[in-house]
């Protein structure tokens, strides 16, 4: 995989072309305020909540300047009713702040489930830069204690608006799931949103100089993202799926990546888990419990390309546990926890302790940058029952910008089978793309894409040929759409390989 700025830049690009506008912490010496609510009709039942009205303008219109408004919670997530502390920093007299849980909602996408009053407003000073990591920090007091006591389990994007003139930000938490038995656990991908965040000027890709030299050896949650106003990456690579799976109407379980490797017992009885659009960076500890989780008939989904590729370690921050992401990469002999005797943070595939993705997902990352047709090679697969393809089938630009393929040689839980097999040319070297389905003894279903613009498909609905779906058409969001909910309604059911063996 290539280290260098290229790639950081490639999929800022993904980012950009979008089409959308673009536990415990430290209280401040003085406490302070809570947010003045301004309730909201309760929510209903979780199985109602997509029934609700939906608010479609929740998105940000009116970003303004740079500096005009921007923040972070200091919960990656939260259980329902515990508070969260946000940081703020912001150039106008006064802001309010907007939850809006994301979801479908009839086409709104989401619903607003709670309101601040005006909150004082002021500028904080800028990124601190720590030496030796290069570890960028928002030393901001803590703004506002926000309480989240009745709001449903989901992804929220809290929304920063300045009173006074143009500044929208948002802040993604996600309300958790306290336990998932029988559910389908959205995941959303926080390390590595992390990873790719540029605010302050480095990434666990590179620096201000946009060298791999001076990259971030270590990243923090203490710190706005950069990307999509402040969304990092949800809005492209997530959201998209989570409207589709609430539309069906499953029963929807939510968390984050550090909360599956905080908690041994979370996965206890889930009827599957599903890995987003570009989830990259894991633990070890959510390696080894997404996998005791399949070996108990959890099914898995992997809904993007180069997912479990970098080894990641998380420890504290100032604000609370779990909050730094340590991934020292080529440079980890020099990682001082490597050299205490923790594992090696650097890609799974490689030494010492060497243990390549393919053994959990059944695909291995195979390259970037790719742009391909995606080619459908088994017609007759029950997953892509009802999208009416047949063999030889392609839809333009569904492979990109990273790509998995079945790997030759290397370690399998469990036989595949290939729903599609794309030919690519990955800097002058032919290989192909696959979707690859496959079972474990344990009775799991696994499946991955192979690609990473399948959650963005979702979306597709144009002629084609624009940038905001990387050129994806109509054919391509009607197709992914189709064989995405054979899917999660088949997962949903519970082990996979009973009423889906493969043959």
């Amino acid at each position: 995989m290539a280290q260098h700025t290229g790639r950081r830049k490639f999929l800022g690009l993904a980012v950009a072309a979008a089409g959308l506008t673009a536990c415990g912490s430290t209280p401040a010496a003085t406490e302070p305020p809570v947010a003045n609510q301004q309730p909201l009709p309760s929510p209903a039942p979780a199985r109602a909540e997509n029934d609700r009205p939906g608010d479609a303008d929740w998105k940000v219109t009116a970003p303004g300047p740079p500096d005009a408004i921007e923040g972070f919670a200091d919960r990656v997530s939260v259980l329902p009713g515990e508070p969260l502390g946000l940081h703020v920093s912001t150039t106008a007299p006064g802001f309010t702040v907007s939850a809006y849980r994301m979801g479908w909602y009839g086409g709104a996408r989401a619903r607003l489930v709670w309101r601040s009053g005006r909150l004082p407003g002021a500028a904080r000073p800028g990124p601190t830069v720590a030496a030796g990591t290069r570890t960028v920090r928002a030393d901001w007091p803590r703004t506002t204690t926000v309480d989240t006591t009745g709001w449903p389990e989901g992804g929220y994007l809290l929304r920063l608006d300045a009173v006074g003139g143009p500044g929208q930000r948002y802040v993604p938490v996600t309300v958790r799931s306290r336990e998932t038995a029988g559910r389908t656990v959205l995941v959303n991908a926080v390390a590595t949103w992390q990873a790719y965040n540029e605010w302050g000027g480095y990434s666990l890709y590179n620096g201000p100089t946009g060298g791999y030299g001076t990259r971030a050896l270590e990243v923090v949650f203490d710190r706005p993202y950069h990307y999509d106003d402040g969304a990092g990456l949800f809005l492209v690579y997530e959201a998209p799926l989570i409207a589709l799976a609430e539309r069906l109407g499953l029963p929807l379980g939510y968390a984050t990546g550090t909360d599956l490797a905080r908690e041994p017992e979370l996965l206890r009885g889930a009827a599957a888990v599903v890995s987003l659009g570009h989830d990259e960076y894991w633990s070890n500890e959510q390696r080894q419990h997404v996998t005791a989780a399949r070996d108990s008939g959890t099914n898995l989904a992997f809904l993007g390309a180069n997912c479990c590729y970098r080894r990641v370690r998380y420890e504290p921050s100032a604000l609370g546990p779990d909050r730094t992401v340590v991934c020292w990469k080529s440079d980890y002999r020099d990682d001082p926890g490597f050299r205490a005797g923790r594992p090696a943070t650097t890609d799974f595939r490689e030494g010492p302790g060497a243990d390549p993705e393919s053994g959990l997902l059944g695909v291995s990352y195979d390259g970037y940058p790719v742009d391909a047709p995606y080619v459908v090679s088994n017609p007759g697969h029950w997953l892509l029952a009802g999208t009416g393809a047949v063999a030889g089938d392609s839809f333009p630009h569904l492979v990109g910008v990273e790509y998995d393929r079945v790997p030759s040689a290397g370690p399998a839980a469990g036989p595949v089978e290939i729903v599609a097999s794309s030919p690519v040319v990955c800097d002058g070297r032919r290989s192909r793309a696959d979707s690859a389905y496959g079972t474990v003894a344990g009775g799991a279903g696994v499946f991955a894409t192979g690609t990473m613009r399948w959650v963005e498909a979702l979306d597709a609905d144009g002629p084609g040929g624009g940038r905001a779906d990387h050129g994806m058409d109509h054919r391509a969001g009607a197709f992914t759409r189709q064989v995405t909910e054979n899917l999660l309604r088949a997962f949903a059911a519970g082990p996979a390989a009973h009423r889906h063996p493969v043959a």
